[in-house]
């Protein structure tokens, strides 16, 4: 009987420390299988000298459960890409009312555009509410892409144009980044199309990328076009329906749709098969398509193009202060 006392005060005592962000393997949740997420996060980990078994149990949950994890404290960390603000980390701030952003150190930045080709992001000191102070870490970009083959010099203009000059218009949250200043966001490495370049020359922008070769003319122009946009219970969803209104709305003789889909990789391919207009896709996943890497391995798409940048996907690393963890690098220690 002693000794099963004793040994239930030490899984006691563990538990307590694991909680604590020290004295054992903190619990990471990493988002969910096969996910963007779960890809990102393990770079992300690796670059700040974690290894799992070691320092940290993974657990793969999106930030949806992950946040009931962090409330109940059976999560201690959890790394999510997620649009800003989140209402999510805002829920778990109303209910935990301790939640805490996790800044990257420079060396894991560093490490992570190399090997994953995410970008350094700042997370703006008043960004949330309990947020007193700016948080570093890193940032993929929602990117719209268009198919030169129907997409023609005359409509990417008109499309960049529109998406910029009438982002009042879109009721989402995330059209607020869908600005002028943040339009060329996430085309390093990708194709832009002429069109899209002329407005943003017009504007007074700088455009370094390669010119997309464009075979679609406005004399063939069909009026009819696809959106590829992602699941409907994400983001890319809602707010690609309200751009493809918009756009339908503002362009004469031009009927967007935008389509339920499996986003990114999805969408590239489709547009490299010749089934759709446009699509809503990641930066690094566009990347990857354009250099015949990645999920595109030996199979690059070539006619597609960058037309504008659409919102930041921010790693947003989400703890609670009562877990006394204030970086992941602390828990390689």
């Amino acid at each position: 009987m002693k000794k099963t006392m004793t040994l239930v005060i030490f899984s006691i005592m563990a538990l307590v420390l694991a909680a604590c962000g020290g004295g054992g393997d903190a619990n990471i949740a990493i988002g969910p299988a096969g996910s963007g997420t779960q890809a990102a996060a393990s770079v992300i980990l690796e670059g700040a000298g974690l290894k799992e078994d070691e320092h940290y149990t993974a657990y793969e949950e999106g930030f949806g459960d992950a946040k009931d994890g962090l409330q109940d404290g059976n999560i201690d960390v959890s790394l999510g890409l997620l649009g800003l603000p989140a209402g999510s980390v805002n829920d778990l701030q109303a209910t935990s009312g301790d939640a805490k952003l996790l800044s990257l150190s420079d060396e894991t930045i560093s490490y992570v555009e190399e090997n994953l080709g995410y970008l350094e992001y700042t997370i703006p000191a008043g960004s949330y509410d309990f947020q007193d102070e700016d948080v570093k870490t890193v940032t993929a970009y929602a990117v719209l892409v268009g198919n030169t083959d129907t997409i023609d010099n005359e409509l990417a203009y008109e499309l960049a144009r529109i998406s910029v000059e009438n982002a009042d218009d879109n009721t989402h949250a995330q059209s607020d980044h869908t600005t002028l200043e943040n339009a060329l966001n996430g085309s390093q490495g990708l194709p832009i199309h002429p069109g899209a370049k002329k407005y943003y020359e017009e504007q007074g922008l700088t455009v370094e990328s390669e010119e997309a070769e464009v075979s679609a003319t406005a004399d063939s122009r069909k009026e009819e076009f696809v959106l590829g946009t992602g699941s409907s219970g994400g983001t890319y969803y809602p707010l690609g329906g309200e751009m493809a209104t918009i756009w339908s709305q503002n362009i004469d003789g031009v009927n967007v749709t935008a389509t339920e889909t499996g986003a990114s990789v999805e969408n590239l391919a489709s547009i490299g098969q010749g089934n759709m207009d446009l699509g809503m896709t990641v930066h690094v996943p566009a990347q990857d398509a354009y250099n015949g890497e990645g999920e595109f391995e030996g199979e690059p798409v070539e006619n597609f193009a960058f037309i504008g940048h659409i919102y930041p996907e921010v790693m947003q690393i989400i703890t609670r202060e009562e877990t006394g963890i204030n970086s992941l690098e602390e828990l390689a220690e």
